[in-house]
């Protein structure tokens, strides 16, 4: 159990032109055949073992993930909304209200490692909040020419220092930031 704030990771995959999804909000084009590219490694080469405690998505992301056939297993999960829904997964709860009064009262007593999976608006208000600790960026090798940005309206400048850059076979790059120091006066 957490008994501080628990590691935030914004995690998304983006096109080369910095959009997470068409304007119709479809993901399609994430698809590429595994031969593309020669050079880099295969997810299960990359021997990254990554400890995921609990998911946090918006709405619009958990209908597309029952859409696909729910990739998050029995991983608890947790759906920000105002709207009304429902799950059949026990592992499923719901979530409306104040991001900052989620983190510390729902997810600093039980989880450690939370990794914040969609959509945009979520991603948009924990960073404006400065609830993220670590963003995982992957860049599909596609330009969609518009579509929903990844990055909207950002509330301040942040900086992020690099930790991690794998080059996939799929032609994907996955770069893993955290979050920069502030550096000292005389430093």
């Amino acid at each position: 159990m957490a008994t501080n704030k628990p590691t935030i990771t914004l995690h998304v995959v983006a096109s080369l032109d910095g959009f997470i999804a068409r304007n119709d909000n479809s993901i399609s084009w994430m698809d590429t055949p595994a031969d593309v590219y020669e050079k880099g490694v295969t997810e299960a080469d990359s021997d990254r073992s990554i400890k995921i405690d609990c998911f946090v998505l918006g709405s619009l992301t958990y209908e597309h993930a029952l859409q696909l056939g729910w990739p998050y297993g029995d991983t608890p999960t947790v759906v920000l909304t105002s709207r009304k829904l429902s799950s059949t997964r026990k592992t499923v709860e719901f979530y409306s209200g104040d991001p900052k009064i989620f983190v510390e009262s729902v997810l600093a007593p039980r989880f450690a490692n939370v990794w914040l999976v969609g959509g945009a608006v979520v991603g948009q208000s924990f960073l404006a909040l400065d609830l993220v600790d670590e963003i995982r960026l992957t860049i599909a090798p596609v330009l969609l020419g518009q579509g929903l940005r990844l990055f909207s309206d950002s509330a301040a400048e942040m900086r992020w220092r690099l930790t991690d850059l794998v080059g996939y076979k799929n032609c994907y790059v996955a770069m893993t930031y955290a979050r920069a120091t502030p550096e000292r006066p005389g430093t």
